[in-house]
């Protein structure tokens, strides 16, 4: 990587006839004369920008409630099917794949921020957007990248908003579902899932009037006590009567690997929320570095991961379910109290996915009517949730259909997009290292894709053909693994 000590001076901001990007308010301060310790407003006589101290926040997060969104963020839905994918990946091979694809996800974010912190000097604005990041970083990189600045910003804003849109709808469905199933266990009867999805849109919308990030935070907090207490019940089950380590399998195999590998990283992967957190921080600069927040949080929902996929599949082995929550005894309250806490964090970590959504739409809006005001952002909030909802009633089996898309987006979005930044933001000081590395990630990527959208596409196929068995997905990936080793 490059020194950004030693960085061009750019001589534009953007292409102008390249890119269609708005120019990003510099949110300049008013004078202030207590700069931090060892900064100075000039350096050998040229004014020097601190984006950090130009930045200027109505409602600025602090490092704790910046950490709790990026917990929620990570530890969703996706963690209930870690025991499934340590079944694909075996017990002991799980915990060693489990930690490299948290160190590509989490290294990928940290370059994406490293890049905008380069970034925000070189063009002296103090925050950006992800599509901001990457068409500054396009439209001052090489030549060839130039060209690519504006169907790039709109690349990740597309990609962006379909992930995060449809993950609302999933989890709209999620919540209803499991309290589907509460309901069938305690009236004797069934309800269409539909109802209990329309019941939803009330409480979604007055969630999503939650202005931002600093009034959410203690929603994220609440959801986060919600997971913890519904996660620390299944833990409890997992541990009970633990068979012995031999019993499982220590590797999975070449067959069963793609599964495990598609399962983790976009269980992991939070890369849209990233540059919100970043840009809504009171000290920015705590985002990265050891013990920043970044690597505390990634850490610390690392280690869960492990812990979850490790004895939920040495607990129930071969029979071990999509979800962990479906393998606990649906008679006992402690497991009725377990999905009800989760279903409720679900609930709640809604109102983050849905805020990268809002971000995105309202930007576009403001671009293209001056008039826009609060009243009308609040209109907006109420279409999105409505429509979200109107979705997941339309096609509860939703789900299948939002994993491909997810499997594209993310692969793009997460690993394969922030690499290329780097390579445009750091083109004049490309080193060997940075060269090799990022080809490595690169191919992680390509990989997150072929085995992404080959899992998902197995999963339409068995959700909407009753008959479709994982002779399928063996078929496919076997196919895959021949061709791969050639």
């Amino acid at each position: 990587m490059g020194s950004e000590g030693t960085e061009p001076v750019l001589q534009s901001f953007l292409l102008a006839e390249k890119s269609k990007m708005k120019k990003i308010p510099r949110n300049l301060q008013k004078p202030n004369n207590n700069l931090e310790k060892g900064e100075d407003a000039h350096l050998n006589g040229i004014d020097y920008f601190d984006p950090f101290i130009e930045r200027n926040l109505e409602y600025p997060t602090t490092n704790g409630e910046t950490l709790t969104h990026l917990l929620k963020a990570c530890l969703g839905t996706g963690i209930l099917a870690m025991p499934l994918a340590f079944q694909c990946s075996g017990v002991i091979s799980g915990i060693f794949a489990t930690v490299f694809v948290s160190l590509v996800c989490t290294y990928c974010s940290y370059l994406l921020v490293k890049c905008a912190h380069t970034l925000y000097r070189r063009t002296k604005v103090s925050y950006m957007s992800y599509a901001d990041v990457a068409e500054v970083a396009f439209a001052n990189g090489p030549q060839w990248s130039r060209k690519f600045s504006s169907l790039t910003r709109q690349s990740v804003l597309w990609l962006l908003f379909v992930t995060y849109f449809g993950t609302c709808s999933v989890y709209t469905v999620i919540i209803a579902s499991n309290f589907e199933q509460l309901f069938t266990h305690h009236m004797g009867y069934e309800l269409n899932l539909r109802y209990f999805i329309l019941i939803l849109l009330i409480p979604l919308i007055l969630l999503s009037y939650v202005p931002n990030l600093k009034y959410l935070a203690p929603v994220s907090m609440v959801a986060n006590l919600l997971m913890a207490t519904g996660l620390g019940i299944t833990f409890y089950y997992t541990l009970c009567e633990v068979p012995n380590i031999s019993k499982r399998p220590a590797m999975g195999t070449l067959e069963t690997f793609p599964t495990y590998f598609c399962l983790t990283v976009f269980a992991m992967e939070a890369i849209g929320v990233v540059m919100p957190l970043e840009n809504n921080m009171k000290t920015p600069r705590d985002f990265l570095g050891l013990f920043g927040v970044l690597n505390v949080g990634m850490g610390g929902v690392t280690i869960v991961y492990i812990l979850l996929g490790f004895f939920g599949y040495l607990k129930y082995g071969e029979t071990t379910k999509s979800s962990i929550t479906l393998n606990l005894p649906t008679e006992d309250v402690a497991a009725q109290v377990a999905k009800i806490c989760i279903s409720l964090a679900v609930f709640c970590t809604y109102g983050l996915q849905f805020f990268v959504c809002l971000e995105i739409t309202w930007t576009k809006i403001k671009e293209n009517f001056e008039k826009a005001t609060v009243y009308h952002n609040y209109i907006l909030r109420t279409v999105l949730v409505s429509f979200s909802v109107a979705i997941a009633v339309a096609v509860p089996t939703i789900g299948p259909f939002i994993g491909l898309i997810g499997a594209f987006c993310f692969s793009l979005l997460g690993i394969i997009m922030p690499v290329l930044i780097e390579f445009t933001t750091y083109w004049d000081n490309v080193t060997v290292w940075m060269t090799v590395r990022n080809a490595v990630l690169i191919v992680v990527g390509l990989m997150a894709l072929i085995f992404g959208t080959i899992n998902s596409i197995t999963d339409i196929i068995t959700a909407y053909e009753p008959n479709a068995t994982w002779a399928v997905h063996s078929t496919i990936n076997s196919t895959l693994i021949h061709l791969t080793t050639q």
